[in-house]
């Protein structure tokens, strides 16, 4: 038995025979130079070849109609994007009249230089979209080379796929009948081919490196999406423990549907609201069907991550429209571009990225602000989509009373062109913040009178209050969500806003950990928000818990001397 260890990508655990696919190599490049007046062809060879690809991206749109289908259609129409991209188009041009070389190794060096570019920036997201742009130039020069691969397609007997790395369009064409799970040398939970898996329901590990050089056909593999895992050839013992744990997951399913039409009520009669934090329609989907009252958090700035450049209004508003008509008339809070700090976007920035200090400079609410024609694109943007479904905006790291006046002010001006340019929108929309730093904490009782309602961001308002960056191995043993200092600021912005009868959701991390349920219930919570892996479990707890006794946990929770003390409280229950 050889035990292998990748990236979780896309939940679940199956045992199955692989299939070691590699129609996924990048073709050989030919390289050579070309006269000048062979630059108009091998242009129109390039705009031949884009078309001709998404022809075929649109034909499979067409095909896609049901509403099972939505996740896969919103992949293909972001590599729609991808291939109509002005920037790409731009470059190839630029590169063909500038190098006069052959349009196949400018398309190379073109999308090489971009993933060089997205590599050498902090954050798994941009990794991910290298792997989308990697992609790009497979399908590319595949079509200019004449070169058709086999398809996942026409599978006809049950397998786990191994490959090198798979294109999104290979992803998107596997047969789901057959397809029982995916391993790959390359990618991250943040690709295209991992969203595609885990809207699929298909368990899959990503990033084991040498994983297709390591694994033969007709290998037994044992695929543990949730942690990563993958078990070539496991003894009897092993395969044994696997199967168990395969029907205990499958009993587990049957408690999330039983659980699904349930009401997140304590014993006693307090009701919470349990939403999703996400980015695609795909994840919504699936929270859906374990309970989600809608999205607490839809992270914009993956937009333009996506995109890979400043993302246009009307990019933005399918993308809005998208994820609302998903969330099926329940409400989606956008949360509008948190850039900035260990999220750098290359087209926004346009490399004035060199601070001291990115987490406490120019970022989030303080970038949008600056730059009002992206700001109000986006809010342009949210707003047509509004007339789809129920739509909140909140406004990120609002720090005081100033910039949450300004934000207003520019919403009024979004509000004022759509209605020049009549483009209708909701008359009904909330407006809200996030809690993020202590600031807004301590006069929330000011900034509540000109919100709707309030968010807490506690993986910022822990590292902000406590002083201690959470990436920072050395100190991050610090950034402990129970320390009293956070509870009392997460107690003084609920009952700020109580006061004014407004609700109060908790959208960072914390509102997912399962141990403190109860005593974020006791601090007067109304709306948790998380991943949707969490829901089932928070949903349970919440209806075991009382309210009366949840009350007192806090109350006591709030005069402990430190986060030792509190998880020690805890565990007596409530």
């Amino acid at each position: 038995m050889e035990e292998l260890t990748g990236i979780p990508a896309s939940k679940g655990l199956v045992i199955g025979k692989a299939l070691l696919y590699l129609e996924d190599a990048m073709p050989e490049i030919p390289r050579y130079g070309i006269e000048k007046a062979r630059v108009d062809y091998e242009w129109r060879r390039f705009l031949s070849a884009v078309a001709a690809i998404t022809e075929r991206v649109r034909r499979k749109v067409g095909e896609l109609s049901g509403d099972g289908e939505k996740d896969r259609r919103d992949i293909l129409e972001t590599q729609l994007m991808m291939f109509e991209d002005a920037d790409f188009h731009q470059n190839v041009r630029r590169g063909l009249e500038s190098r006069l070389q052959n349009l196949e190794s400018i398309v190379w060096d073109v999308s090489q230089e971009l993933i060089r570019k997205l590599s050498a920036l902090p954050g798994a997201e941009f990794r991910a979209r290298t792997a989308d742009v990697s992609g790009l130039a497979q399908e590319l020069l595949n079509e200019l080379l004449s070169i058709r691969q086999s398809s996942l397609a026409s599978l006809d007997e049950a397998v786990i796929v191994v490959a090198r790395d798979l294109l999104p369009s290979q992803a998107l064409a596997m047969n789901r009948d057959f397809v029982k799970g995916v391993v790959t040398d390359a990618g991250s939970h943040l690709s295209h081919t991992a969203i595609i898996a885990r809207s699929c329901g298909i368990p899959a590990v990503m990033g084991l490196s040498s994983g297709s050089a390591r694994i033969k056909t007709g290998d037994t593999l044992v695929v543990d999406g949730g942690k990563g895992l993958v078990l070539v050839n496991p003894d009897k013992e092993t395969l044994s423990l696997y199967q168990r744990l395969i029907k205990e997951s499958r009993t587990r399913a049957r408690l999330v549907y039983s659980l699904g039409g349930q009401k997140a009520e304590t014993r006693d009669g307090r009701l919470v609201t349990l939403k999703v934090n996400t980015e695609t329609p795909s994840d919504l989907k699936k929270a859906l069907s374990k309970g989600a009252e809608g999205v607490g958090l839809f992270r914009s700035e993956f937009i333009f991550l996506s995109e890979g450049r400043t993302a246009d209004e009307e990019s933005q508003y399918r993308a809005y429209r998208s994820m609302l008509k998903a969330a099926k008339g329940l409400p989606v809070t956008i949360r509008t571009l948190d850039a900035g700090g260990d999220k750098m976007i290359p087209a926004l920035f346009q490399g004035n990225v060199d601070e001291k200090n990115p987490l406490l400079g120019w970022r989030s609410i303080r970038f949008s602000l600056s730059v009002p024609d992206i700001f109000k694109t986006q809010l342009r943007a949210i707003l047509r989509a509004s007339v789809h479904g129920k739509v909140r905006i909140m406004f990120p790291l609002i720090s005081g009373l100033a910039e949450l006046e300004q934000a207003l002010g520019f919403l009024e001006e979004a509000k004022a062109e759509c209605a020049a340019n009549n483009q209708p929108y909701s008359g009904t929309i909330p407006v809200g913040i996030m809690v993020e730093v202590p600031s807004a904490a301590l006069i929330a009782d000011k900034l509540i009178e000109k919100s709707d309602f309030f968010s807490i961001g506690t993986n910022d308002l822990i590292q902000y209050t406590l002083g201690v960056d959470r990436g920072n191995e050395k100190v991050s043993y610090l950034a402990r969500p129970t320390h009293p200092a956070i509870l009392r600021l997460i107690k003084m912005t609920i009952d700020a806003a109580h006061k004014q009868g407004k609700p109060v959701a908790m959208c960072g991390e914390m509102a997912g950990e399962a141990a403190l349920v109860p005593l974020l219930v006791g601090l007067g919570l109304d709306e948790f928000s998380m991943n949707a892996a969490g829901l089932v479990d928070v949903k349970r707890i919440v209806r075991e818990c009382s309210f009366d006794k949840c009350q007192k946990l806090a109350k006591k929770a709030l005069n402990c001397a430190g986060p030792e003390e509190v998880m020690a409280l805890l565990a007596g229950g409530a």
